[in-house]
């Protein structure tokens, strides 16, 4: 029954006018994806209203093509200029963007873009297989749950980044302090706005990526001496035939990376850590752990792969549960109550043809867009080759447009220059920028999260221990965050020598 409402769907999804809408949602699509601060549900919520007069299925088609090229098109200003396209292409910049430093931006693109096709064709076929059984394991989760899914992110960042984890810890807190600000959504009440306005809605994300990875990486190449060593990147395609011939010795990281991105794709925002605990978990199972950090092909290809397959995987509790697992999939689910679609488990009965015709065009869009892109890799490439002098100014540009895009606020462009300052000084003095990134775009969830569970328990955090799936979540994170401070004992415990790629003190 399952192989005919599949190819029910297929036979949907590649009519020639749903495959040229595809074509143009992905188009529009990759060009957000590249300017900061629109992102996939911009776009989406932007082609929303054109969608009212076609049928839903074109319709739903239309803006998920849309959202498959948003998130192919974060991966290239990341690689290219170290400016984070969308929040989980915050990862890829680790390596990616040192990779195209050294010439080897082609091959970054290449191995970015195929990772993305890998984890979100792992993350269709397991929709496909088992929508309905993983819809009733997500109705268990609580408040609880989540509250240990969120502490499992930060612990792995600190027990499996190999860097120093007290570094870690502070870059942590410092973001958990700048997500704080702002107007407290459970009581009302303002924390750390010092009576300015403007602090009462918060930093917003993406002003402070842009801030950190742009501006902050800007204000370095300055004092280098506005030198770009991407100029050798190569202009003819046989770059990405190369690099497939090396993407298969990391097969375990397309794996690992593919089922942590659809795991974590059922809570909201998951595409984010998803990418982050990808990276640490590749760095953590690393012959070569030191590589990271100074462009790595594995460093691309984890959280490539977890981003897309968390993507796609928040489409799934939309459809059957009515509960968006991502804001693009929020902004969805308005589309179809529009409509006249109401989501949930009976969407798979009355509407079979919406259902698996979306489901198909999953597939068709995924192709379609990773062909597209792999086509542009040497055009995209070839920016690289304008003299940086010349960039700077340009990007500042499109960096300040899309800081001021987000809220259409002149205090969001200052801010965006502030945290341009702390990401410089960050990595002047050898402080991770990740888990304050982490922190900042987290924190509220994990906050509320929090809170909820404690006020379930009546305020004891007992609750984290005496539900199942909730006590094997908490009890690995505690795990990884006492990771630093056990292993050592442990290693000199045995007589064996450091652990390859540690810091020499914490």
């Amino acid at each position: 029954m399952g192989l005919e409402n599949l190819f029910l769907g297929f036979h949907i999804a590649v009519t020639p006018f749903n495959l040229f809408i595809a074509v143009v949602g992905i188009t529009l699509g990759t060009i957000i994806g590249v300017l900061p601060g629109l992102g996939g549900a911009n776009g989406v919520a932007i082609l929303l209203p054109l969608t009212f007069t076609m049928p839903p299925t074109s319709a739903i088609i239309l803006l998920t093509s849309l959202y498959w090229g948003a998130l192919f098109g974060g991966a290239i200003t990341s690689i290219l200029f170290n400016i984070p396209g969308e929040p989980w292409s915050v990862a890829t910049t680790f390596d990616g963007y040192p990779m195209a430093r050294q010439g080897k931006g082609g091959q970054a693109l290449t191995a970015a873009f195929t990772s993305s096709f890998v984890g979100a064709l792992v993350s269709i076929v397991l929709i496909t297989l088992f929508a309905p059984v993983l819809a009733e394991i997500a109705l268990r989760f609580g408040p609880p749950e989540f509250f240990a899914i969120q502490l499992l992110t930060f612990s792995s960042f600190v027990g499996l980044g190999g860097g120093n984890p007290l570094k870690s810890l502070v870059s942590i807190l410092l973001g958990f302090i700048l997500a704080a600000v702002g107007l407290d959504i459970v009581t009302g009440q303002l924390r750390m706005t010092f009576g300015i306005t403007d602090l009462m809605k918060g930093f917003d994300f993406i002003i402070a990526v842009i801030g950190l990875f742009g501006i902050g990486e800007i204000l370095l190449s300055v004092e280098e001496g506005l030198t770009f060593r991407g100029a050798a990147t190569g202009m003819n395609l046989s770059v990405v035939l190369e690099t497939w011939k090396i993407l298969p010795r990391y097969w375990r990281t397309f794996v690992r990376g593919s089922f942590i991105g659809f795991w974590m794709g059922f809570k909201p925002g998951g595409a984010t850590p998803a990418s982050f605990m990808s990276y640490a978990f590749a760095k953590r199972f690393s012959k070569h752990p030191e590589r990271f950090g100074k462009g790595e092909l594995e460093g691309v290809v984890a959280p490539e792969t977890a981003a897309h397959a968390a993507g796609v995987a928040a489409m799934l509790p939309m459809i059957t549960l009515g509960i968006p697992g991502s804001p693009t999939a929020a902004v969805m689910l308005g589309g179809l109550i529009i409509w006249g679609l109401q989501p949930g488990p009976l969407l798979f009965t009355e509407k079979p043809d919406f259902v698996w015709g979306l489901i198909a065009s999953m597939y068709t869009g995924n192709i379609i867009g990773v062909l597209m892109v792999l086509a542009g890799v040497p055009l995209f490439a070839a920016i690289l080759k304008i003299p940086f002098a010349i960039l700077t100014p340009l990007i500042v540009v499109v960096c300040a447009v899309g800081a001021y895009a987000v809220h259409s606020s002149m205090i969001d462009v200052w801010y965006m220059l502030i945290f341009g300052v702390v990401g410089y000084v960050f990595k002047k003095l050898d402080y991770p920028l990740a888990p304050l990134v982490l922190a900042l775009v987290l924190g509220d969830l994990a906050e509320n999260a929090l809170r909820q569970s404690l006020i379930m328990s009546q305020g004891s955090l007992a609750v984290f221990f005496t539900r199942p799936i909730a006590c094997v979540i908490t009890s690995v994170a505690l795990f990884f965050l006492l990771m630093p401070v056990v292993t050592p004992w442990w290693r000199r415990l045995r007589g064996l020598p450091p652990t390859p790629g540690a810091p020499a003190e914490a």
